[in-house]
């Protein structure tokens, strides 16, 4: 079993990726920052690890015409309803008991 990453290790790898991806299409920085509408000191820092915005990463991932790396991220969709389930437990509760009180004295 592998150890987990850190989150400097998986910010190099991912950075790496990008500067590769980046080669591999002969792009130059300002070319993929042009093209992601991102500065390119903001490109610049996720090639080397620096931090980013999500909206960077978004932009050049975009630009790179990787989406689908976005969709593996994105939670799954779920169709649970919270006024359902409310719905649901209600329906399940027994109806209460009306205590009387005595009629009385």
């Amino acid at each position: 079993m592998q150890p987990t990453k850190t989150t400097d290790e998986l910010e190099v790898a991912f950075g790496s990726s990008i500067q590769r991806l980046r080669h591999s299409r002969g792009l130059s920085q300002r070319e993929l920052a042009d093209r992601a509408n991102v500065s390119l000191s903001a490109l610049k820092n996720l090639e080397h690890a620096r931090g980013s915005s999500l909206t960077t990463v978004v932009q050049i991932v975009r630009a790179l015409g990787r989406s689908e790396w976005l969709d593996s991220l994105a939670p799954v969709e779920s169709t649970f309803s919270p006024m359902a389930a409310l719905r649901q437990a209600s329906a399940r509760e027994r109806p209460r008991r009306v205590r009387r009180s005595g009629t009385g004295s």
